[in-house]
This record gives structure tokens, sequence and C-alpha cells, in this order.
């Protein structure tokens, strides 16, 4: 690989404030903003819009879509062309 091209590799946190929900991975992502970890160590920040706290396939709040209806509506629609 060539030197010096590629981005830093370090823990960042990723946290979800709609779900109160944050965790520590590595990444390449930047921030200027940082917070205190459970281990005492001071790591950047990325806010995100959904997680799998927030996701609704994995809260289990999703909604089911009536596909039934659906499929007899293109039926009535196209029939037999």
């Amino acid at each position: 690989m060539k030197q010096g091209i590629h981005p830093d590799y370090r823990p960042v946190v990723f946290r979800d404030p709609s779900a109160d929900f944050a965790f520590l991975t590595r990444s390449t992502a930047t921030s200027d903003r940082s917070v205190e970890w459970e281990d005492g160590n001071v790591y950047p920040v990325v806010d995100v819009d959904v997680s799998s706290a927030s996701h609704p396939f994995y809260t289990g709040r999703g909604r089911v879509l009536d596909t039934a209806g659906r499929v007899e509506r293109f039926r009535q629609r196209y029939g037999k062309r």
C-alpha cells in the first residue's frame, strides 16, 4: 500500500441521541466533537439518525404492508393482458 494516502483508522463513538444509545468501534469517520467513554478515554463522537436501537426493523415497531391488497389491485388493473 502507498504510504500517506489513507485516512486514519481509529476508535470512534457512534451515538444515536433519539434512542440514547452509543457504541464504540473503529472507523475513518471524523468529528469535531468528542466524548468521554466508559473506559475513561476521550474519543471523537459521530451522531447518527438511525441505529439498531431506533430502527423499526430491529425494534419490532415496523408497520406491516397489505401486500395481498396490492396484488389484487394489480390483477384488477392489468388482469390477463
